[in-house]
């Protein structure tokens, strides 16, 4: 790994690779420890949205957007990612949090919980198009997730660890499948909730969800 701060942010043909492209001209302008910001679960019918938040040193590194990677891929990144970053941190905002807030407050909620927890103080921020109210510069890229490193290792922890909080789920709730889908709207999932209703950690507010609740089920 080098420890040059690099710029590279394509790879020839316009493909996107990530780099430190949405970093430099934070830095340029006096911005020293700049986070990246991702989230995870905000299309899922059950579970928690969780956002992670990541500082990492200026560095060359091999991971890329979680959602370009396998499981395994993933869970070898998250591991590097944690060995490795001056900071990071995770948060998380409940279904119920979902409901009571609509989905995308909701997100922003739990990406403030991990900038809070993250024992660096960051003065900017490069996020995956999360324009979070924040008291420093938000760099809110579409696609940042492919464009940053900071931006994709927060993507490989959030998602990494709402899949292991969904695995769990599954053991609670074995009827939905859980350990497979992880709250998204299979038709495995769907089948599911029209035979059993939801359970509590479904997002009641979102119409698949919403369509299938009757009265009477199992958890209703």
């Amino acid at each position: 790994m080098s420890s040059s701060r690099k710029t590279r942010t394509s790879k020839a043909g316009g493909e996107l690779t990530p780099g430190w492209g949405l970093e430099a001209p934070l830095w340029t302008n006096g911005y020293a420890c700049t986070a990246g910001v991702d989230e995870a679960g905000r299309g899922a019918l059950a579970g928690p949205v969780v956002a992670a938040a990541v500082v990492l040193p200026v560095a060359e590194y091999a991971f890329n957007d979680s959602k370009a990677l396998s499981a395994a891929q993933r869970e070898a990144f998250a591991e590097e990612v944690r060995a490795n970053a001056l900071a990071w941190a995770v948060g998380q905002a409940s279904a119920e949090e979902v409901d009571a807030l609509n989905v995308l407050r909701a997100t922003h909620l739990a990406a403030q919980r991990a900038l809070h927890a993250l024992h660096l103080y960051a003065d900017a921020l490069v996020t995956d198009f999360l324009k979070l109210d924040f008291p420093g510069p938000v760099v809110a890229a579409v696609k940042g997730d492919a464009q940053s490193y900071q931006v994709a290792a927060a993507s490989i922890l959030a998602k990494t660890t709402r899949d292991r909080l969904m695995v769990h789920a599954n053991l609670y709730y074995p009827a939905y499948g859980f350990a497979q889908h992880k709250g998204y709207g299979s038709a495995q999932h769907l089948a599911a909730l029209s035979e059993h209703g939801p359970c509590p950690l479904h997002r009641r507010s979102f119409k698949p969800v919403a369509q299938r609740i009757t009265q009477g089920g199992l958890f209703t």
